[in-house]
């Protein structure tokens, strides 16, 4: 089987808004407060039309912390499943303190999504709106690309840019001309 390119989407502050509380950003708790971003729709059809796959990859911490349960965590991901044509959706669960590998910046869910569905990590990107989401796509070997936004660094990632619809441009201008016969 051979390897295909895939874009690994960061959920909260990419896919979905973030939820503020006590003027942090978080991570939506409910369904209800899953409010999808702007341009997410679009951006997914066409990376998915230009031969990417569609991946999720989220910590989700409160799991672990007893903020939110199991069940309310599958609904919120059901619905984004519902709303965007994603292939799958990687969650780890676990604090900080725990030492996962899954937990990024650590790279384990990109590697394990690599496997299951033989994805070629140098032609795959990763694009988030926190640092540890770049240093999670460097782990892995992708190229990456960061939301610029008050809460993160702005810095080390191969493209940066304000919207998630702009991402996308800089990824496709980014790839080779395909070759006609």
């Amino acid at each position: 089987m051979s390897l295909r390119p895939a874009i690994f989407f960061d959920r909260d502050g990419v896919l979905n808004d973030v939820v503020w509380r006590e003027g942090k950003p978080a991570s939506p708790r409910s369904p209800d407060e899953l409010v999808l971003a702007k341009g997410c729709l679009e951006v997914v059809n066409r990376l998915r039309s230009a031969g990417f796959l569609a991946l999720v990859v989220t910590n989700q911490p409160d799991i672990r912390r007893g903020l939110m349960t199991a069940p309310a965590l599958e609904a919120i991901h059901r619905r984004l499943a519902d709303a965007l044509p994603v292939q799958d959706i990687a969650c780890c669960p676990h604090d900080d303190r725990d030492q996962c590998s899954c937990r990024k910046p650590k790279p384990g869910m990109l590697l394990d999504l690599a496997r299951r569905w033989s994805v070629d990590l140098t032609a795959s990107w990763m694009i988030g709106d926190q640092d540890r989401d770049t240093a999670c796509g460097q782990a892995a070997g992708c190229r990456t690309a960061l939301l610029s936004r008050p809460y993160n660094s702005g810095a080390g990632a191969d493209i940066i840019a304000a919207e998630l619809t702009l991402i996308c441009d800089q990824i496709l201008k980014s790839l080779p001309l395909r070759q006609t016969a």
